[in-house]
């Protein structure tokens, strides 16, 4: 399973400069299959979870179209106010556990008449038989300019020192040491992303393994009125991000996957008082109804009248019982909605996929709910506040040996939170 071990973001919104987890840092703690980032209101929770979703749309649609979409404004509303230089985003990270990890640099600036472009785009990773030293660059681009390495074949280090700051040297000392191994490139357009070119091409497969990761996120904007709706019939065999297909999984399910979709009905109606089964129906006009049977009427309920929090928690256990899951799935406030003594069950079903040994996703959650919290580990959890200069800083529970301790002792990390113990001091 593929997994983020660390992420750093600069001058995005509030994020002026944020890390999570490891870089290329050995002393820091990477992330874990479950992270949670928890935070008073206003704090910058939904700006980090947009993060994702932002690199997301710049690999699918390109830096301009991201910057505008989802109510983002353009670059100058995300830009952070006051800083200088551009916006960056780091992503270290591993294929599997056997993998050596591989990192990913960003840095999106804005040309003389103010649009977006990518400035700054580098892929690296380490040798085989490389322990210390810089990792080896097997992507390196300048304003749409610069080298990529042909296959799988790996050439002599070459000095990536980041205090010389002057990727053009950088270029210019591979071209010379390696020029065999790699070709020069010039992208049409620099508001595109060199691994979203590049990546469509076999003789870039690792380039094309790290598109391959990002295009795989799955991001949640799921919504139950979104949920309520009436699609045509039709199986699909994925969740979409907010949900309007619901039955249409539920059919795909039905039909391909029976006995695990008769697993997952007995797990949701433990944790459902009263449901007895899920099915859907089809209307006369191609239309897909679900349909809740309640054990104590005769006649069926439809999505239509369903709570909120029902449908929130059959769409979270049918987008974890994925075939195929996703790598990295992150989701806003899960906790929205629900009765609060199904959030720490939640939360363990959320850790049981993330850990899980047949595979799973990496789940990224931001939430305020002390409930959910008090599932998790001081590990697990990251705290967001503002600083006096009105950006983001961010810490991981665990540092803090008074939490630890406390936890240990057998009181809950949500409660500890709740009593302002996980506040700044």
């Amino acid at each position: 399973m593929a997994i983020i071990k660390g992420f750093r973001v600069k001058n995005f919104r509030s994020l002026k400069d944020v890390t999570l987890g490891q870089l290329w840092n050995k002393d820091a703690k990477p992330l874990t299959p479950m992270t949670a980032v928890i935070g008073k209101n206003g704090v910058g929770k939904s700006t980090l979870f947009d993060c994702f979703g932002f690199l997301s749309d710049c690999l699918k649609n390109g830096v301009e179209e991201a910057c505008d979409s989802r109510g983002r404004g353009g670059f100058e509303k995300i830009y952070s106010q006051g800083q200088t230089g551009p916006i960056e985003f780091e992503i270290y990270y591993k294929e599997d556990g056997k993998a050596r990890p591989i990192t990913y640099e960003l840095a999106i600036d804005k040309d003389s008449i103010g649009r977006p472009f990518v400035k700054k785009e580098r892929l690296r990773q380490r040798r085989d038989n490389q322990k210390y030293g810089r990792p080896f660059s097997f992507l390196i681009l300048d304003d749409g300019k610069g080298v990529v390495w042909k296959g799988e074949s790996r050439g002599k280090q070459i000095d990536e020192d980041r205090d010389l700051l002057n990727i053009q040297l950088l270029i210019e000392s591979v071209r010379k040491e390696e020029g065999k191994e790699t070709e020069e490139v010039e992208l049409e357009d620099k508001r595109k992303l060199g691994i979203a070119t590049l990546g469509s091409l076999k003789q870039h497969p690792r380039i094309s393994a790290f598109r391959k990761f990002i295009e795989g996120w799955y991001l949640s904007y799921f919504t139950p009125d979104a949920a309520r709706g009436l699609p045509l019939a039709g199986p699909q065999k994925h969740l979409n991000i907010h949900g309007d297909n619901l039955s249409n999984v539920v059919q795909f399910m039905e039909r391909e996957h029976p006995k695990k979709f008769k697993s997952i009905l007995n797990r949701i109606s433990e944790k459902i008082p009263g449901i007895n089964s899920i099915d859907t129906e089809k209307t006369a006009d191609g239309r897909l109804l679900l349909r809740f049977n309640d054990k104590g009427f005769t006649d069926p309920f439809y999505a239509q009248q369903m709570s909120d929090g029902t449908l929130k928690v059959f769409a979270y256990m049918l987008l974890l019982e994925d075939p195929s899951p996703p790598p990295f799935l992150c989701i806003e406030e899960p906790e929205n909605g629900l009765y609060h003594k199904l959030l720490e069950l939640l939360a363990q079903e959320f850790r049981e996929h993330a850990t899980g040994k047949k595979g799973g996703s990496q789940v990224f959650i931001t939430t305020h709910q002390p409930y959910f919290v008090n599932a998790l580990t001081p590990e697990e959890v990251w705290v967001l506040e503002k600083g006096e200069d009105g950006f983001s800083n961010i810490r991981r529970a665990s540092d803090d040996p008074l939490i630890e301790n406390l936890v240990n002792e057998g009181l809950p990390l949500g409660s500890l939170w709740y009593s302002d113990y996980l506040d700044a001091r």
